[in-house]
């Protein structure tokens, strides 16, 4: 995938905590070569530079995704909505493991400030919606799912809600009342509702059954 070595994979982990906590411009080479305990030039060696350096970073990311939706879409023990619904709990699990990607990712795009990056974010997207579509239209094929789906609606309700959740989590755990539970507790209820809630939804605007 990407072609990417271990020592490259690693520096890219580093980048990626550092560009999350301090921003792409508060993070300096420096830094990152401190976090991955290498010579400073090993940086531009790998990747020419810091902004290289970040869309590498979502080159990984990328093609990760993609690579199990692809898979998921060839495996026929399934059906359509047991493909769409693991690719919900994916999402949300994905989600909550790498919030620091996804904090770069949505700031990346609010900034608008790297052309590059902003048009992987695009082609990401772009991707996701075509095999999200392949999944779809499998589904209507054999009558499982609605003829008239937006896509790309869909996906905005994916990931709409599970960052806003994330991003908002204590206002719901207050209004919940759920303070008495560990932050480990927590976060996996809340995994269990958003992958219920947004399950709820995704079956209402795909089939009849809702």
């Amino acid at each position: 995938m990407n072609g990417f070595n271990d020592k490259q994979l690693q520096i890219i982990e580093k980048a990626e905590h550092l560009f999350a906590k301090k921003g792409f411009d508060g993070t300096s080479v420096r830094d990152i070569a401190e976090a991955a305990g290498i010579n400073v030039a090993m940086i531009s060696y790998y990747f020419g530079s810091k902004e290289k350096l970040m869309e590498a970073i979502f080159e990984v990311k990328i093609g990760r995704v993609q690579m199990r939706v692809e898979a998921l879409l060839k495996d026929d023990s399934l059906t359509p909505m047991q493909k769409v619904n693991i690719l919900v709990d994916e999402h949300i699990e994905r989600v909550m493991v790498s919030q620091h990607f996804y904090r770069i990712m949505i700031c990346e795009q609010v900034n608008n400030s790297n052309p590059a990056i902003l048009e992987k974010v695009k082609q990401l997207k772009l991707r996701n919606a075509e095999l999200i579509s392949e999944l779809i239209k499998d589904g209507q094929k054999k009558g499982d799912f609605k003829k008239k789906v937006d896509v790309v609606l869909m996906q905005n309700t994916l990931i709409g809600t599970v960052w806003h959740s994330i991003i908002s989590k204590e206002h719901y755990r207050d209004f919940y009342n759920a303070q008495a539970l560990s932050d480990e507790e927590y976060e996996s209820q809340l995994k269990k509702k958003l992958s219920t809630h947004i399950k709820t939804l995704y079956k209402a605007i795909l089939t009849n059954e809702a």
